[in-house]
C-alpha cells in the first residue's frame, strides 16, 4: 500500500486578537503563508496550535475560515482530537464536512496508565461514530505531553481492524531511535517527525516527512531537506538547509516554546500582535522577545 501523507506539514501556531479570540483572517493569511514557504500543507489545531485551549466552536470556526480563505482542504490536517469521544467525533466529522480527509488524532489523554485495550477501544468508538469511508487518521503520540503513548501493538491491532483509515504517525517523543523503529514495523504507514532537526535522519530510514512547530519559520528550508536529502550532488545545500533547521529549533526552545515560536513569527512578519497566546501560556516579556530578536537577525 503507498503512504498516504508525505511531505513537509507545518504545526502551524495560531493567531489571537487583543481579546485572545482567534484571528480568523491572520490564521487564514498565515496559512497561505506556509503553503507559499514550500510546506505541503498545514496541520493546524496541534499542539503548537494551541488547541486545547479553544472550545470546540472556536474550532470549527478557524477551519471553516481557512478553507473559505483558498486553502485546499486537502493540504489540511486538523487536530481533532480530545479526551471526549464525543466531542472528537464532532470535530472530526466537521473536518470531514468541509472536505478535509486526514486527521491528526490524539488519545483520549487527562487518565494515565490505560490499558491498550483501552486506546483500541477509544479510536474503534471514534471511527465507528464518525462512520464515514473518507477518514484517514495520523495518530499523535506525544508522550512527553499527553503521558499516553500509543504503543505498537495498538497501531498493529488498529490497522488490521480498520484497513485503509490509520494511515500515519506522527511522533513527537523525541526519540529518532522510536521513530525509525516504526518505519520498519509499520513500512506502509506514514511516519512524521514531530521535531524538525529529525525529520532528515526519518526521511533517510524510509520515512514520510515531518509535522513540526519550527515549520512556522523554516518550511522552505525543510522543504529544501525534503525534495534533495536523497540527491549526492545536493548535499552542501541539504546541509545548509539542515543547519538552520537546527538553529532555528533551538531557538524556538530558549524559552517556553509556543509563546517563542509566536515571537518568532510576529519578528518575521513585523506584527507583534503575533506575541499574543492564550492563557495558560503567557506570552515572553519585553526583554526575552529582544533577545529572540536580536539571534533571529543575528542568525539572517
Amino acid at each position: 500500500m503507498a503512504r498516504t501523507i508525505t511531505g513537509v506539514y507545518c504545526a502551524a501556531a495560531t493567531p489571537v486578537d487583543e481579546n485572545l479570540a482567534p484571528d480568523l483572517g491572520k490564521l487564514a493569511a498565515h496559512a497561505k503563508r506556509l503553503i507559499e514557504d514550500g510546506c505541503h500543507g498545514v496541520a493546524m489545531l496541534g499542539s503548537t496550535g494551541e488547541a486545547n485551549s479553544f472550545s470546540l466552536a472556536e474550532r470549527k470556526a478557524m477551519l471553516e475560515a481557512v478553507v473559505a480563505s483558498g486553502v485546499p482542504a486537502g493540504q489540511l490536517l486538523p487536530g481533532t482530537g480530545v479526551c471526549a469521544l464525543p466531542e472528537t467525533i464532532e470535530l472530526t466529522r466537521h473536518a470531514l464536512s468541509l472536505g478535509v480527509r486526514t486527521v491528526v488524532m490524539l488519545p483520549p489523554f487527562y487518565y494515565k496508565g490505560v490499558a491498550p485495550k483501552g486506546l483500541v477501544d477509544a479510536y474503534s468508538r471514534i471511527v465507528e461514530g464518525v462512520a464515514d469511508d473518507r477518514l484517514q487518521v495520523i495518530l499523535y503520540h506525544i508522550p512527553p505531553i499527553a503521558q499516553i503513548p500509543i504503543p505498537h501493538e495498538v497501531i498493529a491491532t488498529l490497522i488490521e481492524k480498520f484497513p485503509g483509515t490509520f494511515v500515519g504517525v506522527k511522533d513527537s517523543s523525541g526519540d529518532i531511535e522510536h521513530m525509525k523503529a516504526l518505519v520498519r514495523a509499520f513500512p506502509d504507514l506514514s511516519i512524521l517527525s514531530g521535531a524538525d532537526p529529525f525529520m532528515l535522519p526519518l526521511l533517510r530510514e524510509g520515512g514520510a516527512g515531518c509535522i513540526t512547530a519550527t515549520s512556522n519559520l523554516v518550511g522552505a528550508q525543510l522543504r529544501t531537506v525534503f525534495d534533495n536529502f536523497d540527491k549526492p550532488e545536493a548535499a552542501e545545500l541539504v546541509e545548509a538547509a539542515q543547519a538552520r533547521i537546527v538553529a532555528l529549533r533551538t531557538l524556538s526552545n530558549s524559552y517556553v516554546q509556543i509563546p517563542t515560536i509566536k515571537a518568532m513569527v510576529a519578528h518575521r512578519t513585523g506584527d507583534e500582535g503575533w506575541c499574543r497566546v492564550r492563557p495558560p501560556f503567557v506570552a515572553l516579556d519585553a526583554a526575552q522577545r529582544q533577545a529572540v530578536f536580536a539571534q533571529l537577525e543575528a542568525l539572517g
